[in-house]
Formats: structure tokens, sequence, C-alpha cells
């Protein structure tokens, strides 16, 4: 019993150690590597599935009524989109400015989508999960639109020659399932499968569980991008500060609104938990390659931000 307290008391850095230490023992067996390229695919659909489950999860306990957005949730996003534009504009004035990979980088940590796990924290920290879960919602649409509007000023090969609309519709492709489909889906079996739905909602910490296994593949898949890296140490030093400032700058501020307003869990995570695996897609699809460096980062900064809140509440 002892062993089962201190595994669910310690699941997120536990999961994060397992996410680095599978990395390493996986690349440095002889015999699997042949298997990489079938292993990685396979993370590719284990990961969104994952994803998929902790969201219809989290969508099970709650209406859609619970669902709609809140006025005060427009500050965070005039967060999110001000500050990528004004760093954006910036580039567009000084396209030769020294650290414009930082620049990006930093871009990209402070418009990425909320995290679909973010609810699951929430929830642990006797938060509100539904406002997070709306929010979610309007960050992802801000950035189905923001994202590929900016993006061509910046760089004229970053969409690969795509037009607003192919952009629109490639990260819209990459959203939706993630985003609507559970709740789609949470709504059928809610209404044509109760007994079903009444386990689900027996499973209390299904979708932290769900949480820490996508966790140790989302670390796995950082280390393998920092290890492959051919960056210079300079560089990559400047996007993991830049990410370090953006994640702090976010949990803080998301705190601060949130309080004002009440809801100071669902504030903090609704603006400082991110959807890394979207923000490295988003750095190597869109920007410079070398920028999804900054997701990767990213996730060991809010995780371990998250450990943090987690053990302290754990303690009060």
């Amino acid at each position: 019993m002892r062993v089962i307290g201190f595994l669910k008391n310690w699941m997120l850095p536990i999961a994060m150690a397992v996410g680095v230490a599978e990395y390493y023992i996986y690349v440095n067996i002889p015999a699997l590597d042949g298997t990489h390229e079938v292993v990685n695919r396979a993370i590719g659909y284990v990961q969104p599935a994952l994803l998929f489950c902790m969201l219809f999860v989290s969508f099970c306990r709650m209406s859609i009524k619970e669902l709609k957005p809140r006025a005060w949730m427009l500050e965070l996003l005039a967060i999110q989109v001000v500050s990528f534009v004004v760093m954006g504009l910036l580039i567009v004035w000084m396209p030769d400015m020294a650290g414009r990979v930082v620049m990006e980088s930093a871009m990209i940590c402070m418009i990425c989508p909320t995290a679909t796990a973010a609810a699951v924290v929430t929830t642990r920290l006797h938060g509100n999960a539904n406002v997070v879960v709306s929010y979610t919602c309007l960050i992802n649409m801000a950035v189905s639109l923001l994202v590929p509007a900016m993006v061509p000023f910046l760089h004229e090969s970053g969409t690969l020659g795509m037009t607003f609309e192919m952009a629109f519709l490639l990260i819209l492709a990459k959203v939706f399932p993630l985003l609507i489909m559970p709740l789609v889906v949470a709504w059928f079996v809610r209404h044509l499968f109760p007994k079903f739905h009444a386990f689900i909602l027996r499973q209390p910490n299904l979708a932290f569980n769900l949480w820490a296994v996508s966790l140790s593949l989302a670390i796995g898949v950082s280390v393998k991008a920092l290890v492959h890296s051919e960056e210079g140490f300079w560089t990559m030093l400047g996007i993991a500060l830049a990410s370090l400032v953006c994640c702090v700058a976010q949990f803080v501020l998301g705190r601060l609104i949130g309080r004002k307003h009440g809801e100071p869990v669902a504030g903090t995570q609704s603006l400082g938990q991110k959807n890394t695996v979207f923000a490295i897609w988003m750095g190597y699809t869109f920007l410079n390659p070398v920028t999804a460096l900054a997701g990767g980062f990213y996730s060991i900064w809010h995780n371990v931000v998250n450990s943090w809140q987690l053990w302290r509440e754990r303690r009060n």
C-alpha cells in the first residue's frame, strides 16, 4: 500500500523520469535499431489516442451547458494573441535581428493552445475543469485563425506554399479530432450507454493515469528532439531560457487573472499548461524547424511546475 501511495503522490516526476529513461534505454539496445521508424510512427498514433481518451473522460463528467465561455477569458486570450502579434511584427520590421530563432521560439510558447490534460490537473488541484475546457476550445479556434494569417509574413517558405485556407484546414485537422470528437462521443455515451457512462464516472483516477502514460511519451519525444538537434549550445540555451520565461510568466499571469475572477486554479492552468506536442508540430511545420525545440523545453518546465503544484496541494 505504501508503494501504491508513493506512486500516486509522485506520479508526474516518476512519469517524467520514465520518459527520459525509456528513450535512452531504447536507443541503446542494438537489437532494436531496426524498429525505430515503426516505433516513432506508432507513438504518432498512440499519443493522440491517449489525449482523446483523457478529454473524453473529462467530458463524461461535464454537461455541455457547463462549457460556456466566461467574459474574463478574453484577458487570457489577449495575453496570448497580443504577445504573439507584437513579437511577430518585431521580426517583420527587423528580419535580420539577432536572436530571431529565440524570438520565434517565444512566439510559439505564447500562442500555443492549452493542453488537453490541463483539465485533469485542474481537477486534481480542486479547480474548475469546465472553465479550462472552455478556454481550451477558445484558444484553439484563435490559433487556427491567427497562425495561418501571421506566419506568411514571417516565413515565405514556412507554410510550404500554403494559402491561408490550406494552413487553416491543416491546423483544424490537427485540432478537431482531439477537441470536438471527444465531446461528441461523450455526449452519445451519456445518452445511449448510461451504464458505461456510470462506469467511467466510478474511475476517479482514470484520466490522471492516462495523462501519466501520455506524459512519459511526450518527455521521451522531447528528449529525442533535444538529443538530435544540431544547433549550437548558445542557441539551445537561448531557446531554453525563452521557453522558461514564457512558462513562468503565463503561470503567474494566469493565476493573477483567475484569482481576480474567483478561478485561480483554472486561470493558472488555462494559460500556463500547454499542448507541447502541438507546439513542436507548429514549429517544424510553419516556422524555423529549430523552434520545435521550444515545445520540448516547455514540456519540461510546465510539468515541473505541475509537479510542484500537486505536491503543495497534497501538503496543504
